[in-house]
């Protein structure tokens, strides 16, 4: 089942959440620097040992002091324009921390809406993509839910997931 929740992802009681990081892995603003606070330092320890990662594809580490039992931070694109690949990867983005989460045995996974913040990723155009990405999973979850600060970027996907 697909969920659409206005809420804070840092406090989603789920297996896994899934952090719009960057390539480094290190932190940043928004959603990054959101689960890094509120994970504590432990999350970063663990960043710092898996080398980076690259765009369109996603790494996990625990939680921290969170409450889901893992993070995996997908790394998504900075939107160009739409004709610099941006939805393969933003797809990608989202395959890949679905198969992370599978492969580590989550059952619940919470998403943002990936690179739809300082990314510039127009959130018209990116929920169709996360949309067609995690239905490919849906039957291999309990809950896939995304998880926005607003109601209007919630419908926008919602819209989406309709389709």
């Amino acid at each position: 089942m697909i969920e659409f929740v206005v809420g804070d992802l840092t406090e989603q009681r789920v297996d896994a959440i899934v952090n719009s990081a960057n390539t480094s892995l290190l932190g940043g603003g928004g959603v990054d620097g959101a689960i890094h606070r509120a994970g504590g330092p432990e999350i970063l320890a663990e960043c710092r040992l898996l080398g980076g990662c690259d765009t369109g594809d996603a790494k996990a580490t625990t939680a921290g002091r969170l409450p889901a039992r893992w993070v995996i931070h997908a790394v998504g694109p900075v939107w160009q324009g739409g004709e610099a690949g941006e939805a393969e990867l933003l797809s990608s983005a989202h395959r890949r921390s679905l198969e992370v989460a599978r492969d580590l045995g989550a059952r619940t996974v919470a998403f943002p809406a990936i690179s739809c913040g300082i990314y510039g990723y127009p959130p018209e155009l990116a929920a169709p993509v996360a949309m067609e990405a995690v239905r490919l999973f849906e039957a291999e979850f309990e809950t896939i839910t995304f998880v926005f600060l607003d109601g209007a970027l919630r419908e926008v996907f919602a819209r989406a997931g309709r389709r």
